[in-house]
């Protein structure tokens, strides 16, 4: 089992806009399910500021999804819940 990290030892201050990248298919409904997802995580996220960049033959679709990070546990609960997502392909 992972130790917590000492807020000392954390290269990321709390609280902070923290980017993350989510690709996946470019289907109807991903960028709503992205959306919901960030909304668990961060209950004041602005879908407005989703940044979309779709695939160049269009069949994939790139977000960034900014969210007020408050914590490592936050973080890695948001990561693990977006990569076992049936329509995310990489989150970075």
């Amino acid at each position: 089992m992972n130790r917590p990290i000492p807020p000392e030892e954390s290269l990321i201050e709390y609280p902070s806009a923290f980017p993350i990248k989510v690709m996946g298919a470019h289907v109807e409904g991903f960028e709503t399910a992205i959306v919901e997802v960030a909304m668990q995580f961060d209950p004041g996220f602005d879908p407005g500021c989703v940044e979309r960049r779709p695939s160049k033959g269009g069949n994939y679709l790139g977000l960034t999804i900014t969210v007020t990070a408050t914590s490592r546990d936050q973080l890695d609960e948001l990561y693990r819940t977006l990569t076992s997502h049936p329509l995310v392909k990489v989150v970075l």
